[in-house]
């Protein structure tokens, strides 16, 4: 009877110990879910420049998957054609794009994004992109991505 009552406070206690453990990796997970390297404190991120915002119209070339830098999730991209010429758009990681807007060749649309130059070469980090009356945003005024939650804890 006596390890009865010394064993049910003893599993009680592991089990709690257990479940805060697993609680706390949640969290991690959460806390990490769409930076893979996407995040605005990541290497790709701080690329974003608010200085060198433009907004181009066009006619969407191809559609692509991308990996901008080793170590990121794969996102989606595009080329678009402007009157200009014809650029690299980033969008952003393909889980959250795969939840938004569907953007295909021959569409035309508006991005709004930082101009910056990737791997050598002209590209635009996207911001929002305008597809008819419909508008897909992506980074808010900072630059800071929509995708990133912001968790009482972080």
């Amino acid at each position: 009877m006596n390890k009865l009552f010394v064993c049910i406070p003893v599993v009680a206690i592991l089990s709690l110990v257990l479940a805060a453990g697993s609680l706390a990796q949640v969290g991690r997970d959460t806390r990490q879910r769409g930076r893979e390297g996407w995040g605005p404190v990541d290497r790709y991120g701080k690329i974003y420049d608010t200085k060198t915002v433009d907004t181009l119209s066009g006619e969407v070339v191809s559609v692509t998957k991308m990996t901008p830098m080793k170590g990121m999730s794969t996102g989606l991209g595009l080329t678009l054609k402007t009157d200009k010429e014809t650029v690299s758009v980033h969008l952003g990681p393909s889980w959250y794009l795969d939840k938004q807007m569907k953007i295909e060749p021959k569409d035309t649309i508006e991005v709004k994004g930082s101009r910056v130059t990737f791997n050598g070469k002209p590209a635009i980090i996207a911001a929002e992109v305008k597809k008819g009356a419909e508008v897909l945003r992506l980074r808010d005024e900072t630059g800071s991505p929509v995708w990133i939650t912001k968790l009482p804890y972080d």
